[in-house]
This record gives structure tokens, C-alpha cells and sequence, in this order.
């Protein structure tokens, strides 16, 4: 009686054997098994989603579809004043990470808003101040740029405050630009403190709009004379692309997810320091890698413990998952000087939890070779530590780079495709049913409790990822999935792809 195959054995005879007795099969031999195993399960007891599951019915893939470019709308002002929640009420959700504490936004972040059935680009800066160092002189090169890149702006203003010098400097960036300019004076929360709003005449903007971002009001009709301005087609953004695959970068903070991003997209795109968690919202940007589009989101840095978090580092964790979700495939960066941590392993856990497929990007790989290094030795220890808290993932595709000097980026693009190929395969329900017939016949499932469990029919039920449904007449031990697992990727690659291997354990009908 054969045992369950442990997933570190080998077998390496096994998968020649298979793949022969499959390669001899007549494909109409192949056909006419499936469908007699088909036939075999009207003796089982099946249900509504059973039958609807066997009918095979399958979506097609959306091509790259081109659009006219959103016009784009910034929102601009000192640290503070309450950007973010006037991005979050035009949305209507909560989106950008608001909290009561000064430089929480740090990148400019582009969400898709709709007001009086108009689409338009909504960006989200940080607070811009003069004479900036540190991080803080990259946060307001970012508010600059989205200012040169945007068709209208909103200077949000602290009317309960009054104009400041900070403001009075952001007024003479503004006129520099020449874009059509709203100034918001915003915290008005009632008809009595509007006359607060009317000292930022002063600062020569024309007429400023009174609004409450938290309670919304004064928003609508400041949107409504924003859309007699906006232009229906940007003429700043170039043309948006509706179809690119969609990459979401992970890992934890400081990693070089941020630097990947802006080598990727050939400018400084994201905010990169040297202070962990500089990102909090997932930045979203299309480029162009290889000659072809991808959009790559570069998210905040998962820590240890998301409930452990609090303010903006919890929300920011919270829309990193809500980015993965999105995603197609998810690069997670590792820092190669420093050791694979029970962190990184979570962060894989994630994506594999999600069903998204996988590429393992080991960034600062330059780095091993320096000799200033404390270890010497790293790389020796780095795939020591690979092989031990990474063999789950030994399917991924593996990438060693430099984010920050761009080494081996090019080789990131064909780890994305072959994931993303992986991803996206189907193998047809006649070769599938073959493969179990002949694995079954080779290392059938070991006797448990006087009974052996039969895979009476199999089928794949979708992909992305591609995921496999088996009719068996019991419950298969784990490690017997684990081991169709292998097999599957043994013969059809899947490199870059989890499979998901479910049951429905179907007893036959009552005579």
C-alpha cells in the first residue's frame, strides 16, 4: 500500500513515468475517458452549483482598451489644513489616511472621482512648506510637480487660522503655474464663521469658497463651479490606459519598494527616505517597462503587527491590502542585508491568502558584494535562509536587483510575464482528468479507517489563480493535495501562480 508522499520527497522517476503515459494517450482517447468519468458522477448526489460548476461556462480576458485622459484636479496647501478629508468627501469614502497630526500624506496620490456624471483624476499632495530639508523638501517637490500636472487646483486654506506666510508663498508657486486656482477656505463648519473665510480675500485669489471637509459642507457648490472650468480632456495627463496588468509592490517598510517604483517609472515618483514608513497611501502609476504598460502601486510597509498599529500607520496597512486585492501579481521586495523575517514570510502569506500570483524581488543585491558589509558571508546565509523559510514559494520567479541603481531591472519584466502566463492558464477538463487517472494509478491515496477515498471526477473551475475541483467519495488527507500540487506543477509549470485545490465529497444516490 502506497503512503502519502511528503512534500520534500522527490520522486524522481514519477514525473518521467507520468508525463509518458500521458503523452501516449490519443487526445480522443482523452475525451471519451472524461466524459465516461462525467457520466459516472449522475450516480452521485450533486447540486445546483455542482451542475452549474460542471457546465464549464468560462469568461473571456478584457483587452487594453484606450481613453480620452481624465482631467486632473489638485489639492494642494500647507501640512494640516485638511486635504485629505476634502479628498475623502468629493470621493465620498475614506480613501486618503486622515489624521489630527501634521505630514500624514507624503506622496501625491491619484484616485479616479466622478461629480454631475464628469470622471476627473483627483490628486492628494502633501503639505508643502518653504526652506523644507529632509523628507520634508521631497514631500513638497511632489505638491510642486502635481500643480505642473494638474488642469485645475484647489488651495485648501485653514480660514480658522488665516492666511500664513507659508500660504502666502504657496499663492506666489501658484500664479507661476498660471492653472486656474480655487481657494478653499476650509474648517467653516457654520453660517457664523464665514466671515473668517472672508479675510483670505487678501491673499488675491479672487473669492474664497467656504466649506467643512469633514461635514461637507460648502463642498458641492465648490465642485460645481470646478466643473465649469475643468476641461473634458486633460491637457496636461497623457492618454490613460484602461488594460495594463496591475502590480502591487509588498514588503516590509524600508525594503526599496519606493525606489523600485521611481527606477521603474525613470523619475522620482514616490517620496524615498531613509525613515521607514515613508509611504502611507498606495501611489498608483503607469509605465512603461519592456514596451508594453503595467501599472505598479507601491504600498505603505507591512508591519509586524497590523492591530498593534494605530492612526495612520493602521489605515495605511488597512488600504495595502485593499491595493493587493486589486492587483494582478505582487512583487514582494526582500532586503537581502538583512535576514528573511517572520514578517516577510507573513507579507507572502498575504498574497498567497489573496490568490494574486507571486514574483520575489531581493533588492540591494549590490550590496552583498561591498566590501564595507559587517558580513562578509550574507550570501552564503541568504540562501540558507531561502531554503528554509521560503520552500513554500520555491515556485515563484526570483529576481535579484538593485532598486536603487536599476541592476537586473530588466529582468523583472519576464518574472511578471511568466507569473502572470501561470496565472492565467487552463488545462482542459479531458488532460486533467488523464493526469489524475494516471497519478492515482501510480500513488493511489493510502487507506484510512478501513476506507479509501476515490477521486471520482475532476475539473478546473477557474483561473487567476487556477483553481481545481475534485469529486471524490471522501475527504482527501492534505498531504495528498499537496502532493497533486506538485505533480500539476511538475508537469504544467504554474511557476509564479498558487493552485487551489478544492473537494466536494459526493455520496452516491439512494436506489
Amino acid at each position: 500500500m502506497s503512503g502519502i508522499p511528503t512534500p520534500d520527497e522527490e520522486y524522481k522517476a514519477g514525473p518521467d513515468r507520468l508525463e509518458e503515459a500521458l503523452a501516449s494517450l490519443d487526445d480522443e482517447l482523452v475525451e471519451q475517458r472524461a466524459s465516461a468519468l462525467r457520466q459516472g458522477l449522475d450516480d452521485y448526489e450533486l447540486d445546483a452549483e455542482d451542475a452549474e460548476l460542471l457546465a464549464g461556462v468560462v469568461r473571456g480576458e478584457d483587452g487594453i482598451e484606450y481613453s480620452p485622459a481624465l482631467p486632473v484636479v489638485a489639492i494642494v496647501g500647507r501640512p494640516n489644513v485638511g486635504k485629505s478629508a476634502l479628498v475623502n468627501r468629493i470621493l465620498g469614502r475614506r480613501e486618503a489616511v486622515v489624521e489630527d497630526t501634521p505630514g500624514v500624506t507624503r506622496d501625491r496620490v491619484t484616485y479616479k472621482a466622478e461629480w454631475l456624471g464628469r470622471r476627473f483624476s483627483l490628486v492628494d499632495t502633501g503639505g508643502w512648506e518653504p526652506d523644507a530639508r529632509g523628507i520634508d523638501a521631497s514631500v513638497a517637490a511632489q505638491a510642486e510637480i502635481a500643480i505642473d500636472l494638474s488642469d485645475v487646483v484647489l488651495f485648501v486654506v485653514d480660514a480658522m487660522v488665516g492666511a500664513t506666510s507659508t500660504d502666502e508663498q504657496v499663492v506666489r508657486l501658484l500664479r507661476r503655474a498660471g492653472k486656474p486656482v480655487f481657494l478653499v477656505a476650509n474648517k467653516i463648519d457654520d453660517a457664523r464663521q464665514e466671515p473668517e473665510a472672508a479675510a483670505l480675500w487678501n491673499l488675491g485669489l479672487g473669492e474664497p469658497w467656504p466649506v467643512s471637509a469633514i461635514h461637507g459642507r460648502g463642498v458641492a457648490d465648490l465642485l460645481d463651479a470646478v466643473m465649469k472650468v475643468l476641461p473634458e480632456v486633460s491637457a496636461v495627463a497623457g492618454q490613460e490606459i484602461g488594460g495594463p496588468r496591475r502590480v502591487a509592490i509588498l514588503g516590509r517598510p524600508n525594503v526599496g519598494k519606493s525606489s523600485l517604483l521611481n527606477k521603474a517609472a525613470g523619475e522620482e515618483r514616490v517620496v524615498v527616505n531613509e525613515l521607514a514608513g515613508t509611504t502611507r497611501d498606495p501611489v498608483d502609476e503607469i509605465v512603461e517597462l519592456a514596451g508594453r504598460p503595467w501599472r505598479l502601486v507601491d504600498t505603505a510597509g507591512i508591519r509586524r503587527r497590523v492591530h498593534l498599529q494605530q492612526g495612520a500607520d493602521f489605515y495605511a496597512s488597512l488600504r495595502t491590502s485593499t491595493a493587493l486585492e486589486r492587483a494582478e501579481v505582487a512583487v514582494v521586495v526582500l532586503d537581502v542585508t538583512q535576514p528573511v523575517s517572520e514578517q516577510d514570510v507573513r507579507i507572502i502569506e498575504l498574497v498567497l491568502e489573496s490568490g494574486r500570483a507571486l514574483v520575489l524581488a531581493f533588492n540591494k543585491w549590490d550590496r552583498l558584494n561591498d566590501p564595507d558589509m559587517e558580513n562578509i558571508d550574507r550570501r552564503r546565509y541568504l540562501e540558507r535562509e531561502i531554503e528554509q523559510d521560503l520552500a513554500h514559494v520555491a515556485w515563484a520567479p526570483r529576481v535579484n536587483l538593485s532598486a536603487r541603481t536599476g541592476r537586473h531591472l530588466d529582468k523583472l519584466v519576464p518574472a511578471l510575464e511568466t507569473a502572470l502566463e501561470s496565472w492565467d492558464t487552463r488545462i482542459p477538463t479531458g488532460k486533467f482528468n488523464a493526469f489524475l487517472t494516471e497519478l492515482v494509478a501510480e500513488h493511489p491515496h493510502p487507506v484510512r479507517g478501513g476506507k479509501q477515498p476515490r477521486i471520482l471526477f475532476g475539473t478546473q473551475a477557474g483561473t487567476r489563480p487556477p483553481t481545481f475541483v475534485l469529486f471524490t467519495t471522501g475527504f482527501l488527507d492534505p498531504g495528498y493535495r499537496r502532493f497533486i500540487q506538485r505533480r500539476l506543477r511538475e508537469l504544467y509549470g504554474f511557476q509564479g501562480t498558487p493552485i487551489v485545490i478544492n473537494m466536494r465529497v459526493r455520496e452516491r444516490r439512494k436506489r
